[in-house]
């Protein structure tokens, strides 16, 4: 254990977390939403620092991110939790098993300094804080990314974008790079499937670019959930009034956890947010989830030359120079190398 961040002590021994928009106030004795924060005796503790669920090493691109450190690899860890409990959650057994009766806390003891240690031996670039949702991890996640700056590895959220302004303010003091998930466009799916609120996702994605936080953003289309063309095209205009250079991932939906009556989601939905996403003026949008020959690789927006190609998890830079520049025609391809 060890104390958490972001909290301030309430009457009566409770207490108010602020580390995500939930802002769940803590009776003695019990923890917030993500079941990994507890209140003992007013104050604040994380039950999952240094208990590692899972440890891998992934090309960054499986993150996915495809404009950061492109062709490198990435040493990804979680602990178990979530402060969302998303009914198509593809993670859930590590996910959600803190909110089952027992509460159990499970995972690998792992010091930051053992962690960091493994990705420089593994030949990583960065540290990812995936699979869960590492905002619920932050204490440790924050101690490891200091150890990771000193050693020129770069810091990667895998999120939900369900911070606090506060959180999100911290942040961006260590970490280099998010991939975030825009699940929908409607507050009734983010209530009803996520147990959660659309607007704090809309405000962490605004204020990580505004704070210089290199993101990129996943949507899972569902079949009949959040895959209607109005809302395909409500989150592709979202992301081109922030920067039309923002890379977006859509991703094909297959049934898992609580939605395993549906269907995967059809080539032509996908299709289909491709060319919105484009016709919004996004200069990058990408299909994951599905083998398609282009779809994955990225093309110069000026001259349509081919500058990265991805066939799964195999990336071939081709059309790039050292500064991330189009080498046929000099176009800035707004990727960090």
């Amino acid at each position: 254990m060890k104390e958490a961040l972001f909290y301030q002590k309430e009457k009566n021994k409770k207490i108010r977390c602020f580390l995500c928009s939930h802002r769940c106030l803590i009776s003695e004795g019990k923890r917030g939403i993500c079941s990994v924060r507890e209140n003992r005796n007013g104050i604040l503790y994380s039950l999952v620092y240094g208990k590692t669920i899972a440890q891998n090493v992934d090309p960054i691109e499986k993150k996915p991110l495809f404009h950061f450190l492109p062709g490198t690899l990435s040493f990804s860890i979680a602990t178990a939790g979530c402060n969302f409990r998303c009914e198509f959650c593809q993670n859930w057994q590590i996910s959600q098993i803190t909110k089952g009766k027992e509460g159990k806390i499970i995972g690998e003891e792992a010091s930051p300094k053992q962690i960091v240690q493994k990705a420089l031996e593994t030949g990583c670039s960065s540290i990812a804080y995936t699979y869960t949702e590492p905002t619920i991890f932050f204490e440790y996640a924050y101690d490891i990314a200091k150890l990771a700056k000193e050693k020129n590895l770069a810091n990667i959220f895998v999120t939900n974008g369900y911070q606090t302004k506060e959180t999100v303010k911290e942040m961006a003091k260590f970490i280099d790079a998010a991939n975030i998930d825009l699940k929908s466009f409607s507050e009734n799916f983010y209530r009803k499937i996520c147990g959660a609120s659309l607007a704090p996702v809309l405000e962490s994605i605004e204020l990580m670019y505004k704070l210089g936080i290199w993101i990129e953003i996943t949507t899972l289309l569902i079949p009949n959930q959040n895959d209607s063309e109005k809302e395909i095209t409500q989150i592709a205009n979202f992301i081109s009034k922030i920067s039309k250079n923002i890379p977006w991932h859509i991703s094909r939906f297959y049934p898992d956890f609580q939605m395993t009556d549906s269907f995967p989601t059809p080539l032509e939905t996908l299709e289909k947010a491709y060319q919105i996403g484009k016709k919004a003026g996004l200069n990058y949008v990408y299909l994951g989830n599905v083998l398609t020959e282009t779809r994955e690789n990225t093309y110069c927006p000026k001259c349509q030359n081919l500058a990265i190609r991805r066939i799964g998890y195999k990336t071939e830079i081709l059309g790039i120079d050292k500064k991330g520049r189009c080498l046929k025609c000099k176009e800035n391809l707004n990727i960090k190398l």
